[in-house]
């Protein structure tokens, strides 16, 4: 790697990328270490290529070029290259011209790809990276010149989906586009980035030829079991055992009789995907030689990674940077395999004694021993044929394949109609409720969270942690789209059904069976999991086959019914009583299969059956191509059954998510120059204040230096987070890119900074949200003053950390009339609960009377920006009754929030009260979730309490908290993550 010189390499640009094929690269600026790799690939282009590049002959570089093509500012003059291994395959760079008639800064921009390399997305990746570096450098607009001859580049250009003017002159076309996100624009990025994360999960799961690294000469072992696995399963490509403590001239693995090598570049065939089951001390060297052999991915069973510690995490991180530095993807480490039972490859690298039958279900696991048990419960469970796997991923620490990539992959594989997945941690939450909310608009995404409850980071998950409760995240996921479950047995109990069955139009239930305790236990099963189930239809115990499909046909039919469970219980046969003399015994469950299958059939609601020891009944009924699912208890069915309601219900309100709405009054620069001027950080964009930190700020006033100018301006993930409010609302509901300066230089180091009241309202003022004043009152005479100044009637109360909010000890006094009244309620205030420099008093204009609430928004690692929302008042907090939506939340999403808690009857006239304005609610939390949503600075921000009243809402207090952000890998120019 190129060591970074003066001026100051920007690191935070460097990046791995996934290319259209599904390889990789690094993109990152070029430095002067870099004229050999530059003048290298410049001799590996062609003539052609380079005559395009340069309207002219230029066979080779001069001094002067390779030192101007090297040597850059990262400001006016920019340079980027993409890397693999350690040669350059294509560059870009930007150098600033002369602004534009209009004033807009611009810079012209050109490419060059090797020939080789071009066709694999290489430049629209280049090109999303160096339009973010310009626009952090405050440029608003490339111009690039292009011969007419050159196509695939106006190409890169026009398929961007910037807004842009074309024009010829001089036999050169001119392409001039602006960098600012459009809808489209962030429409293609995300579009191409699917297309490639999709395209680098096949080339692991669909290989031609694997090579399993670590077979062992002697039987038994993890490479031998892995291998063995693979010839069961019937794998349809090449294998190859590989170890390099073979004797020489071995070239069979027996009794297998698989060729068999010492090194993978002894094999001299392409090998795509590699098994890697040596000590960890040995993947290195084995990475290399599959780097050089052209492997295109690795599946590392190996541990001895994060799960071991630092030193491990450091391994970890190692393997990552190597593989990528040749192009390779990699599940694992500490994976426990990978399985495709696709016929045309019929693929088993994992460790599973029971792998599940072929069929629909995409499963995805970040736990080795998670997945065997999903894997032998698929397998075993009686019609398990219904949720046969299509694939399967278990993916251990998780270092570089994760769960975004599967869903990205799964999204549109037809071979997949339901995803399963267990996950302990989300290393992108922000990505990947953006990929679930997408996915599950058109097939099931079921998840079960481990560590929930621990609020720490599973070994070897190098992501942060959470302090979000997990009734929260839950809530979070379920607002994606996404089957949030509590254990196992519920994701294959939901998996059965949504796999096998029409999604349910309501909760109504309609309960058939032969027993009417069964069908009691039932009915409260579907009462508990929230289901509305219509009264028990009890068939008796002298029901026959035929009683069961007359009932659950007609149950069917009935328009107040948007669900079937069936009840059954074993029956015998009793020649000396007419009614039971002609029912099938035990041994004939098939009839009573046959029946219900025979009433289900071509109905648009869910059927599903509880039985109790009916032996062969759950397989009869599972048979392709009509399988109804089975389960041994109601409340499983119920909980099933309950959960496809509300993902039906998700479905059918994710045809219309809603909108990020715009609104005219907000002021993001302004706001961006208030949060730099509170950081106390230098080198941030000037609002409207012109870079000068306003007087409240801490330190006081800032002025920047000569030459700081706009080149670094900007508020840092502006520019790269206009793209949530399109991940939020569908495309249909993007809204246009605010003009907020783009990202500056990496953040100092620094700890929160719990902003002052005053201030926070000042910032908060940007984005409209008005705070109502509150002046201190030190003294009696000081309290009057403020009186007189706000008006009567006025509050007096205390602002102290340990007695804000706290009306039950006695710190508010509301409507005070007159001064002799405040005199009394301070001195009373002082007296009971301390001096006022201790409760540190404030007097406030009396709100209109409503109901108290609150609202907030907090920023969580482990689950990314989230808004809430519930009443003020101990009996909620005590209860937890608050609601939760990730930010940025759309219209819908703020009218379904304030619905969502169980306190919502007061806000909406209960017993008799005049209904409050829930419209000016909503449109308060839509403007605080814009505000944490453009601003990564935010670590929280609270308003309480909010008094919503029959007009308008007034804001008491604000809280807020700032501190510099880590980069937010869900934004701005698509890269792969680092951990």
């Amino acid at each position: 790697m190129a060591t970074p010189s003066a001026p100051e390499y920007p690191t935070h640009w460097e990046a791995d990328v996934v290319l259209r094929d599904g390889g990789t690269a690094q993109v990152r600026p070029i430095v002067p270490d870099d004229a050999d790799r530059l003048v290298a690939f410049f001799d590996r282009v062609s003539d052609e290529s380079k005559y395009l590049r340069f309207f002219a002959p230029h066979p080779r570089l001069s001094a002067r070029d390779v030192h101007r093509f090297t040597h850059h500012d990262y400001v006016d003059r920019v340079g980027l290259a993409a890397v693999v291994g350690d040669a350059f395959i294509a560059t870009v760079r930007y150098d600033r011209i002369e602004p534009a008639a209009d004033g807009a800064p611009q810079a012209e921009v050109a490419f060059l790809v090797q020939d080789d390399q071009q066709g694999r997305g290489v430049a629209s990746a280049l090109l999303e990276h160096i339009a973010a570096c310009a626009r952090e450098r405050g440029v608003r607009r490339f111009v690039a010149d292009v011969l007419p001859a050159n196509s695939r580049m106006m190409k890169v250009f026009t398929d961007a989906g910037y807004t842009q003017k074309r024009s010829f002159e001089d036999g050169v076309v001119r392409l001039e586009f602006e960098l600012e996100p459009t809808e489209r624009s962030l429409a293609v990025m995300h579009a191409r980035e699917q297309r490639a994360e999709a395209r680098s999960v096949q080339r692991l799961l669909a290989p031609r030829s694997v090579a399993v690294i670590g077979v062992g000469r002697r039987p038994g072992g993890v490479g031998r079991t892995v291998l063995a696995n693979l010839l069961a399963g019937g794998f349809t490509g090449r294998l190859y055992a590989v170890n390099h403590a073979y004797p020489e001239g071995q070239d069979r693995l027996l009794p297998e009789d698989v060729p068999a090598r010492r090194s993978v570049r002894d094999i001299d065939e392409p090998v795509d995907l590699a098994v890697v089951a040596v000590p960890a001390a040995r993947v290195p060297d084995v990475v290399d030689d599959c780097g050089e052999q052209g492997v295109q991915g690795l599946v590392v069973l190996s541990s001895g990674y994060a799960e071991a510690g630092a030193a491990g995490r450091a391994r970890q991180r190692d393997l990552v940077r190597q593989a990528r530095g040749h192009g390779m993807r990699v599940i694992g480490p500490n994976a426990f395999g990978v399985l495709n039972t696709a016929p045309p490859v019929r693929l088993n690298a994992t460790l599973a004694p029971d792998p599940a039958d072929s069929g629909r279900v995409g499963v995805f696991t970040q736990s080795g021993a998670i997945g065997i048990a999903l894997l032998s419960g698929l397998h075993r469970r009686p019609g398990a044929v219904l949720t046969g796997v299509s694939t399967f991923v278990s993916a251990g620490n998780r270092a570089d394949v994760s769960g975004n990539d599967l869903l990205q992959y799964w999204h549109d594989d037809g071979a997949t109609d339901v995803v399963l997945m267990y996950l302990e941690s989300l290393g992108n939450p922000r990505k990947f409720t953006r990929l679930a909310r997408r996915t599950a608009a058109v097939k099931p995404v079921v998840v079960v969270k481990g560590a929930r409850h621990s609020a720490s980071t599973p070994p070897g998950h190098a992501v942060p942690g959470t302090s979000v409760p997990a009734e929260t995240v839950g809530a979070l996921l379920r607002q994606a789209g996404v089957v949030a479950v509590d254990t196992v047995t519920e994701l294959v109990d939901t998996g059965l059904l949504l796999a096998a069955q029409p999604l349910p139009a309501g909760p109504r239930v309609a309960i058939v069976g032969n027993s009417d305790s069964l069908g009691l236990l039932a009915y409260d099963a579907c009462r508990a999991a929230g289901l509305r189930p219509l009264p028990p239809r009890d068939l008796t115990a002298a029901a026959a086959p035929g009683d069961f499909r007359a009932a659950v046909a007609a149950a069917l039919a009935e328009d107040g019914c948007d669900a079937v469970l069936v009840t059954a219980i074993p029956w015998v046969a009793d020649p000396d009583v007419p009614a039971l003399a002609a029912v099938p015994g035990p041994q004939d469950a098939g009839a009573l299969a046959d029946a219900l299958r025979a009433a289900a059939a071509g109905a648009t609601k869910p059927v599903a059956v509880v039985h109790l020891e009916i032996e062969g009944l759950p397989g009869a009924l599972a048979a392709p191509p009509d399988g109804i699912p089975t389960y041994p208890a109601g409340e499983r069915a119920a909980r099933a059954l309950a959960q496809a309601v509300r993902y039906a219900q998700w479905r059918r309100r994710a045809a219309d998510p809603g909108r990020v709405p715009e609104y005219d009054d907000l002021d993001p620069a302004g706001a961006a120059a208030d949060i730099a001027a509170l950081l106390g950080e230098r080198g941030r964009a000037a609002g409207d204040e012109g870079g000068v930190a306003p007087d409240w700020a801490p330190g006081g006033a800032w002025r920047p230096a000569e030459g700081d100018g706009a080149a670094g301006a900007g508020p840092a993930g502006a520019g790269a987070g206009l793209g949530t409010a399109a991940d939020a609302a569908g495309a249909a509901a993007a809204r246009t890119a605010r003009r907020t300066p783009a990202p500056p230089t990496p953040y100092p180091e620094g700890v929160p900074v719990d902003v002052p009241e005053q201030a926070a309202a000042r910032v908060l003022r940007r984005y409209g949200i008005d705070v109502l004043p509150a002046l201190p009152a030190p003294d009696p005479d000081a309290a009057a003053a403020a009186a007189a100044r706000l008006g009567y009637p006025v509050a007096l109360k205390t602002t102290a950390v340990h007695l804000r909010h706290r009306p039950d000890l006695g710190g508010v006094r509301l409507d005070l009339a007159g001064e002799d009244q405040l005199r009394l309620a301070h001195a009373e205030l002082t007296g009971t609960l301390g001096a006022a420099a201790e409760v540190q008093p404030v007097v406030q204009a009396m709100a209109p009377r409503g109901v108290d609430t609150v609202v907030r928004a907090t920023v969580d690692p482990g689950v990314g920006a989230v808004l809430s929302f519930g009443l003020a008042g101990a009996p909620s907090e005590l209860l937890g009754d608050l609601a939760h939506r990730l930010v940025p939340a759309t219209d819908r999403d703020a009218a379904e929030l304030i619905r969502a808690i169980r306190g919502a009857p007061l806000l909406f006239g209960w017993r008799g009260a005049q209904p409050v304005d829930t419209a000016a609610l909503e449109e308060l939390l839509l403007r605080l979730s814009i505000f944490v949503d453009e601003h990564p600075e935010v670590v929280s921000a609270e308003l309480s309490p909010v008094v919503v009243a029959p007009q308008g809402v007034s804001v008491l207090s604000a809280a807020l908290r700032l501190a510099p952000p880590p980069p937010r890998i869900d934004l701005g120019a698509r890269r792969m993550p680092r951990y």
